[in-house]
């Protein structure tokens, strides 16, 4: 078996006084490797990366193979003092690398070459560090997520030129549908520790929560071990010192396991506050055009918007996105043609850049406006502490700064503020920038029970598919066409057949769940029952209830002296949590089967 390109062993690093950061965290990739680094947001993943290409020193071995080119890209494009961006693409050519690579490179994402690189938009900054790390044919690919400030097109070329090269690849990225063309092996980094499964990454959330389940399992079973040698303790001391100081030990082993157990990072709960019902017209436009000078970025366009529909908006960098966003929520006046907005509008925006947000302001005033410690969520008061640990703030974060925050936190911060306020129209431009994966679950569940209308501005095709109802996209020359469906719907119909399949692809995998290709046939759709509809509208209840009883069980489970003072009620509590388990997850199962035939017909 060949050696590692690069391999990483019982990595430790502290940043700061909140416990380490990384604590025996490992990988190794080989050529021609495609991995995939996730975790949550704050878990690491950039620290292990660097750590991994050599820009960080941290506690541990680091392996890599003698003459193996490894290429980085930081998040973050430093271009130093790199007059052109074609001087900063050959400043990162080894001896031997043909620099007319790079200016094929630069010439396929759009560039020539001579920009100045203070001059370049976040797109272009982000294209010209690709292509910078892509022109020596590495051996070895570190990649920190790519496409953020990317559009489509070039996230498109991206997936298509790592899919022809040789090279291992670490990827972090939380664009779905990338990390699913791309990756054949998952890292997971959670609590500083890694994990490793060589799936791709389509199977990555099954995985997680069976080791999760796994991890409370392990937990509760630890908790019974130290009940019966605590019992032992009290009642079964005997005489044999040996055997005695053995078990005493051993039992004191086991509580520092246990207090020692970090538990898993909690979820963001997110409900979005909603003001009384729009009018059934909610934006109508008629032959709307809009120029900036000699360019028309919006030329004749007209559609009918509704209470209730979900619009995504999708084009190149620079095609007119924002604007045409701005002209059908009436923040700015078309040149030529009529916008009607509809009555009883109440609409919320969150912006792809952040600007609402006061850098010098702390995140309490952020989310109080400056006043008092309570935040009025959808009619209520709550205190400002609560609000925020539902976005996994810390409460020691209430006097941070805005400014300090990371990309990830921001975008929490922002979803935090936008979903307090009532709202029946909800106006998203790129919400998914710097948002992990289990965030983007979250605002994706949030979004399909949302009573009012969507407008989404977005690159990431995945949410895209999952969340819109209508794609608008950019032709060229100003012109835009609405198309039914989702990102993928939308290339269908446009006439882009390779795209689509290879969309489509992704996305029938990812259905299947990594089930045989032998496996039985689908059922004919049918239509739903009126017997079967009332029986969905009831499990909710039957799941809250199943979830409750858990809940309760495991609280009392949670005495470790429960087992030692009453043993019956110990054995009863935990067959009924079994019991609760097992009805959680037969409602769950049938409220997935009536809902995919209720979506079928």
């Amino acid at each position: 078996m060949a050696p590692p390109l690069l391999s990483l062993q019982d990595i430790h690093l502290t940043l700061g006084g909140s416990g380490p950061l990384l604590d025996g965290a490992e990988f190794s990739v080989g050529a021609g490797e495609r991995i995939c680094l996730v975790g949550r947001n704050g878990s690491g993943k950039s620290t292990l990366l660097k750590v991994a290409a050599g820009l960080l020193q941290a506690d541990g071995r680091r392996f890599i193979q003698p003459g193996a080119t490894i290429r980085y890209m930081y998040q973050e494009p430093d271009f130093g003092d790199a007059a052109t961006v074609g001087a900063y693409v050959e400043a990162g050519l080894g001896p031997g690398d043909d620099p007319y690579r790079g200016r094929a490179l630069l010439e396929q994402v759009g560039l020539t070459g001579d920009e100045a690189p203070a001059r370049l938009s976040g797109g272009e900054a982000r294209r010209a560090a690709l292509v910078r790390a892509l022109a020596p044919s590495p051996d070895l690919l570190l990649l920190d997520e790519p496409t953020n400030h990317l559009d489509l097109p070039a996230i498109e070329w991206l997936e298509a030129e790592l899919a022809s090269l040789r090279a291992g690849i670490v990827l972090i990225s939380h664009d779905r549908r990338l990390l699913e063309s791309v990756s054949r092996s998952i890292v997971w980094l959670d609590r500083g520790r890694t994990k490793r499964v060589d799936r791709g990454f389509t199977h990555f959330e099954e995985w997680r929560d069976e080791v999760l389940e796994q991890e409370e399992r392990d937990q509760h079973k630890l908790s019974r071990q130290i009940a019966r040698e605590e019992d032992w303790m009290r009642y079964g001391v005997t005489a044999r010192r040996k055997r005695n100081v053995r078990r005493v030990a051993e039992l004191a082993g086991l509580r520092a396991q246990r207090r020692n157990h970090v538990g898993p990072a909690g979820g963001v709960r997110m409900a979005a506050s909603e003001a009384d019902g729009s009018g059934k017209l909610v934006s109508v436009a008629e032959d709307v055009s809009k120029s900036f000078g000699e360019q028309t970025v919006v030329r004749d366009f007209s559609a009918r918007i509704v209470r209730g529909d979900r619009v995504g908006i999708v084009g190149p960098n620079g095609a007119g996105k924002s604007t045409l966003l701005k002209l059908l929520t009436g923040v700015i006046e078309p040149d030529r043609g009529r916008i009607k907005l509809g009555t009883n509008l109440e609409a919320v925006t969150l912006d792809q850049t952040r600007e609402s947000l006061d850098p010098a302001a702390t995140l309490a005033e952020t989310l109080t406006g400056g006043s008092g410690d309570q935040v009025l969520v959808n009619g209520m008061k709550r205190h400002v502490i609560g609000y925020m640990k539902d976005f996994l703030f810390r409460p020691e974060q209430a006097r941070t700064a805005v400014g300090v925050l990371s990309g990830g936190e921001r975008g929490r911060l922002m979803l935090a503020v936008a979903l307090a306020r009532p709202s029946n129209l909800m106006i998203l431009d790129e919400p998914t920038n710097d948002l992990d994966l289990e965030t983007l679950d979250l605002l994706q569940e949030m979004l399909a029970d949302y009573q009012g209308t969507v407008l989404l501005v977005s690159h990431d095709r995945d949410f895209l598919d999952r969340v819109v109802t209508s794609t608008v996209a950019a032709e060229g020359d100003g012109r835009w066409v609405e198309y039914a469906g989702g990102y993928t719907d939308m290339l269908l119909q446009r006439g882009t057949p390779a795209l689509a399949a290879r969309a489509e692809a992704g996305r029938a995998e990812a259905r299947k769940g990594g089930k045989t290709a032998d496996a039985k046939p689908a059922a004919p759709a049918r239509k739903i029952s009126f017997k079967e509809k009332h029986e969905l509208e009831r499990l909710p209840e039957a799941i809250a209830r199943a979830q409750a009883d858990m809940a309760r069980c495991q609280r009392m489970l949670s005495d470790p002296n429960l087992f030692v003072r009453d043993p019956k009620k110990f054995n009863a509590t935990t067959a009924a949590l079994a019991k609760a388990e097992a009805e959680l997850a037969k409602a769950e199962e049938r409220w997935l089967q009536l809902e995919l035939l209720r979506e079928a017909t």
